[in-house]
């Protein structure tokens, strides 16, 4: 438990510290950038009206894309001040925001239709447990929307300091190992898309198996489907 208690507070403490950067970066990331896809992506596969929770919500400019999508959406950060900000962003939309932690979502067991979690859970000390927590809440034939990044996003200078013994805040999970966790915990693989660097282009992977395609990626965005028990 005291382990658990100190990657909580220091992931808070770091996230703190990183939300004005992410602010000034987000709304570029989710129209332009390496984010802009995945809205698209959820439209093909998420009917409207349906719940969705987005973990790891950072400033809240991903749940409000999923707010004009036309989805029930909560918000849900470990960052007291990635909450404020998202707050005074959206503080005219109906979207319900609040500080928590990806293991213990303010969800009731089978509560929500979807899970959105981008760049998250590579940020966690117990994947695992993640998964578990996000099975809990969704229903039967839920549906996860899950970003992790891929090879290419490196070097992981965030995680570095591992190699010295030294407690980090992100892991090095790549997403073929993260696929197989998923399985693992009771998901299927419905669908999926990679995000790639400039200078990879489609006939560089479009041939190759998943997992390679994977290891060329700058992310891999996977549909995974919660199957029933």
């Amino acid at each position: 438990m005291a382990d658990e208690r100190h990657w909580h507070k220091e992931a808070e403490f770091q996230w703190d510290n990183r939300a004005d950067f992410w602010n000034q970066r987000s709304v570029e990331m989710w129209d332009n950038g390496s984010r802009k896809n995945i809205t698209p992506f959820i439209e093909e596969h998420l009917q409207p009206e349906s719940s969705i929770i987005d973990v790891g919500c950072g400033d809240g400019y991903g749940s409000f894309k999923l707010y004009q999508s036309g989805y029930h959406v909560t918000g849900v950060d470990i960052s007291g001040e990635m909450i404020r900000l998202a707050k005074k962003r959206l503080h005219q939309e109906d979207i319900f925001f609040s500080q928590g932690d990806v293991i213990d979502l303010p969800i009731q067991d089978n509560g929500i239709d979807s899970v959105m979690a981008i760049n998250v859970i590579e940020w966690t000390e117990s994947p695992v447990d993640v998964l578990k927590e996000f099975d809990r809440v969704l229903t039967t034939n839920g549906i996860l929307f899950a970003g992790i990044l891929g090879p290419t996003a490196g070097p992981r200078m965030n995680s570095y300091s591992r190699l010295r013994g030294e407690r980090t805040i992100c892991n090095t999970m790549m997403p073929w190992e993260f696929q197989q966790l998923a399985l693992e915990i009771g998901f299927d693989y419905a669908d999926g898309f990679g995000v790639f660097k400039n200078g990879v282009s489609e006939h560089h992977y479009r041939d190759l198996p998943l997992d390679l395609q994977q290891a060329l990626s700058f992310m891999w965005v996977f549909m995974l489907r919660k199957v029933g028990k």
